[in-house]
């Protein structure tokens, strides 16, 4: 197995465990992390021994989101010269944010989700890509990007976990999900104990890992499919494009871009300067 900078990687039987390794920033996606993890996904989907794959975040917490100002990935970007003006801002976020996270939700094999704490923004993005979630009972769930003058995030899968009006009462309040209200909406496969979270999900992973690969393949194509046939790819790339209509008015508000990253060691989500 490949040596990742932000990554664990850890094989048990069939399984593939890969966790995101920056507990230190809650698990900030930065661009090496996401191109990493999509490095290990691929390899993954390339090694027939390997047949469900586990998400998971070292530390405390899932994932709080996208990586807006570590000390990493400002040096990153310092390094990593992406094309000037809106067209290069648009390029960056589809093929970071948009592309790689519906490639992500159409990997042949299973994925499951083993989310902690918090799960928001990003976070939520990566976890609900995946086909099943298993949340601790102490894992928050949200999507705050209004209370920022934004739509919602990059991948906008949220109507089709929670239905229209939980969607909507949600993303208008950026109130957090328990891991309760989740379950119960439809977003969480299962709650467990914090305790036991690694223990289910593997549990719950070898078992599926017994069944026939290609039928998982094909089983797993056919729910997406029927989603796709309702409209699913389409909306999410409308949604998208609704997501960057509302970047100029975030740059005007002050809440994206290097005016927010001013603001961000203050208070990013409102929950990163906490002691976590």
């Amino acid at each position: 197995m490949k040596n990742y900078a932000t990554l664990l990687t850890e094989r048990t039987g069939a399984v593939l465990k890969i966790t995101t390794n920056r507990p230190e920033v809650l698990n900030a996606q930065s661009r090496i992390l996401l191109e990493e993890l999509d490095d290990a996904f691929k390899a993954a989907i390339d090694n027939d021994a390997v047949r469900v794959i586990i998400l998971a975040g070292a530390g405390k917490h899932f994932s709080a989101g996208h990586d807006l100002g570590s000390p990493q990935e400002m040096e990153d970007q310092k390094q990593t010269l992406l094309e000037p003006g809106f067209k290069g801002e648009y390029r960056r976020l589809w093929e970071r944010f948009f592309e790689n996270t519906m490639r992500w939700r159409d990997l042949p094999k299973p994925t499951i989700a083993q989310v902690q704490g918090y799960c928001i923004m990003g976070g939520m993005m990566i976890a609900s890509a995946c086909d099943l979630i298993i949340a601790s009972d102490d894992a928050l769930f949200a999507d705050r990007a209004v209370k920022w003058g934004g739509a919602h995030v990059q991948y906008f899968s949220m109507p089709w976990d929670l239905g229209p009006r939980k969607a909507k009462e949600y993303l208008f309040t950026g109130d957090f999900i328990t891991a309760v209200q989740a379950e119960k909406a439809g977003l969480v496969n299962r709650v467990v104990p914090r305790a036991e979270l690694e223990e289910e999900t593997m549990a719950l992973a070898q078992r599926i890992a017994e069944r026939d690969p290609f039928a998982l393949k094909f089983a797993k194509a056919s729910v997406n499919e029927m989603q796709d046939a309702q409209g699913w790819r389409q909306a999410m790339e409308g949604a998208f494009k609704n997501y960057m209509l509302t970047i100029p008015h975030r740059i005007e508000l002050g809440t994206y871009g290097p005016a927010a990253r001013e603001k961000a060691p203050k208070d990013r989500f409102g929950v990163l300067n906490k002691k976590t």
